[in-house]
C-alpha cells in the first residue's frame, strides 16, 4: 500500500471513530433532556460502548503523544565489531543524534548534554534537520556548543536546513565539524576513524567525500537520508548514519511507521541494518517537524550509542 494511502486510511479511521463517538454522546444528551430513549438491541448497546471506549483510549493516546512521548528520550545501544579497530583501543564509542527541529521554546535540548556526557563518547555525529524556524537558532547553537565540550562533533545538513536557508547560521560560533563532501580523521586511542559527510546526493559531494580514506581504516558516512545506502554500501564506508524518517513519528503497534518520506518506504524506517559490507543506522531523531502534527507515538526521541569493538 502506498504511504499516502496508508496515512489517509489511518486519518479516515480516526475521524470516523471520533465523529461516531461524538454522535453517540450527543444522542445520550438529547434523550436525557427529552426524557426517554427508544429500546435498542444488546448488539447496538455493545457497539456504542465499544466505539466510546476506543475513542476514549484514542484521546488518551493523543495526550500521551503530545505531552509525554516527545519529552521521553530513549538511549538505544548498538554493538558492532570491526577488524579495523585495534585491540589496544578497546572500543570506539559513537553517539548519533538527528533531526533536532529546534524551536524557540526548548524541548529536550537542555537535557541532551547530560545524557550524552554520561555515555562518555569518543565522537558525536549529527545528521541534520536542525531548526524549524529562526526562533530555534539560539536553542540549537547553544546545544551544539555544549556537545562540543563533551567530544568532537561531526555534522551534516538535512533537507529542512536547506529549505529554510539557515544553513550558514547553524554552526556559527561553534567548533562543530560541518561536512559537505569532505572528510576528517580522528585518532581514537590508536585507531584512526574517518568521518565523511554530504548534505545533498550529488556526485560532486559523494565521491570527494571518500578521497584519502585508506581501506584499512574505520570510516563513517553521514547523510541525512537513508536513501543513499545502495550506493554508499558499494564504497568503503563501514558505518552509515542517517535520520530523516523520525521512525514515522507516529507508528502503530506491530506495524511500525505509517510513512517515512523515504524512497525505500518502510525498508529502512528506523534502527540497524546490514547492507553488503556497510552497517546502516537510521536514528528516529529528537524533535518534530513543523509541517506535521507535533506528536510522537511509539517513536520516542532517540540517542543512539554505537560501540565498535575489535573483531570480525
Amino acid at each position: 500500500m502506498q504511504p499516502d494511502l496508508r496515512v489517509l486510511l489511518f486519518v479516515f479511521c480516526i475521524a470516523y471513530i471520533f465523529i461516531t463517538a461524538l454522535n453517540f454522546l450527543f444522542a445520550r444528551i438529547y434523550y436525557r433532556i427529552r426524557g426517554g430513549r427508544p429500546a435498542r438491541s444488546r448488539s447496538a448497546v455493545f457497539s456504542e460502548w465499544l466505539i466510546l471506549g476506543i475513542a476514549f483510549v484514542g484521546f488518551l493516546c493523543v495526550l500521551y503523544g503530545r505531552y509525554i512521548e516527545p519529552y521521553w528520550p530513549e538511549v538505544t545501544r548498538v554493538e558492532l565489531r570491526s577488524p579495523k579497530v585495534r585491540k589496544e583501543t578497546g572500543k570506539v564509542r559513537i553517539v548519533h543524534i538527528s533531526d533536532m527541529h529546534s524551536i524557540a521554546r526548548a524541548g529536550l535540548e537542555p537535557r541532551l548534554p547530560g545524557i550524552i556526557a554520561a555515555e562518555k563518547p569518543d565522537l558525536i555525529v549529527y545528521t541534520g534537520d536542525s531548526v524549524n524556524d529562526s526562533g530555534g537558532l539560539p536553542v540549537f547553537r547553544g546545544l551544539m556548543k555544549q556537545l562540543t565540550a563533551i567530544a568532537p562533533v561531526y555534522a551534516t545538513a538535512g533537507n529542512w536546513d536547506l529549505a529554510t536557508e539557515m544553513l550558514g547560521h547553524l554552526y556559527q560560533d561553534t567548533t562543530v565539524n560541518f561536512l559537505q563532501g569532505t572528510n576528517l580523521k580522528q585518532d581514537v586511542r590508536g585507531t584512526p576513524v574517518w568521518v565523511a559527510g554530504i548534505s545533498q546526493w550529488h556526485d560532486d559531494q559523494v565521491w570527494p567525500s571518500t578521497r584519502g580514506i585508506p581501506k584499512t581504516d574505520f570510516s563513517i558516512f553521514l547523510f541525512h537520508f537513508p536513501d543513499g545506502i545502495g550506493d554508499a554500501a558499494g564504497q568503503r564506508f563501514d558505518l552509515y548514519c542517517a535520520g530523516h524518517t523520525h521512525g514515522g513519528q507516529v507508528a502503530l503497534p506491530f506495524y511500525g511507521a505509517l510513512t517515512t518520506n523515504s524512497s525505500y518506504d518502510k525498508e529502512y524506517e528506523a534502527g540497524l541494518y546490514r547492507v553488503k559490507n556497510t552497517w546502516l543506522y537510521v536514528n528516529r531523531g529528537i524533535g518534530m517537524t513543523k509541517s506535521a502534527p507535533r506528536v510522537r507515538f511509539l517513536a520516542r526521541p532517540e540517542i543512539t550509542v554505537i560501540d565498535v569493538l575489535p573483531g570480525s
